[in-house]
């Protein structure tokens, strides 16, 4: 690769780097009460993906060892966010969906999240948004292929 490739991707890194940063920091300043970033980022996939996920299908999803998310599970599971059950099938296996009070709280979460991402794109221009989105998840899809 030339040297303006290089530079480009130097740039793009620095900059997503940066602001997964400031996001990171400006979203977990409004979650709800106890709620962590990882806490929400779970809770979310659960309501969405629906149904139930082994604990290594959720640390594959999120890219985490096993003991990192047993170690958020059970968090999640103590302030009554998911239920953890036995496999039925295999009893060394441990299912975990989201709870009533879990859907309430990723609901909570993303009432207080809404208006500061929403303030964002609005200053940014939904149109420019939209035209950025297709970059980053080619270049998702990129890394995730490559790790």
């Amino acid at each position: 690769m030339d040297n303006a490739t290089n530079n480009l991707a130097v740039s793009l890194f620095s900059e997503i780097l940066a602001v997964d940063q400031l996001a990171r920091t400006n979203v977990a300043r409004v979650l709800p009460k106890g709620m962590e970033l990882s806490h929400f980022a779970v809770l979310n996939h659960l309501a969405h993906v629906g149904g139930e996920r082994t604990p290594a299908q959720l640390a594959r999803t999120f890219h985490l060892t096993r003991g990192a998310m047993t170690n958020t599970l059970g968090k999640l599971e103590w302030s009554g966010w998911v239920h953890i059950r036995p496999d039925w099938d295999d009893a060394r296996r441990k299912m975990v969906s989201i709870s009533p009070a879990g859907i309430s709280a990723r609901n909570a979460a993303l009432d207080a999240i809404t208006p500061l991402i929403a303030n964002a794109v609005a200053q940014i221009g939904p149109e420019k948004v939209k035209s950025v989105l297709p970059v980053l998840r080619d270049l998702r899809i990129r890394l995730s292929e490559d790790g």
